[in-house]
């Protein structure tokens, strides 16, 4: 469960950082949409570490990394 809410948050991520990419080619003048899109990403690139922290902590995400 803790996995799929983390892609969740990756691909949300993603979709905001292209959102932003597309209002910053196409909105002409002042537009805050921009700075919306990437405050949103900001926040849920956070909110996707916090998980991922939290996986570690608690012992639901382990790394079996070899080195």
């Amino acid at each position: 469960m803790l996995k799929a809410a983390i892609v969740l948050m990756l691909i949300a991520t993603v979709v905001s950082l292209f959102s932003g990419l597309f209002f910053l080619v196409r909105d002409e003048g002042p537009s805050h949409r921009l700075l919306t899109a990437l405050t949103i990403r900001v926040g849920l690139a956070a909110a996707t570490l916090a998980l991922i922290t939290w996986g570690f902590y608690s012992g639901q995400l382990v790394s079996s990394a070899p080195w």
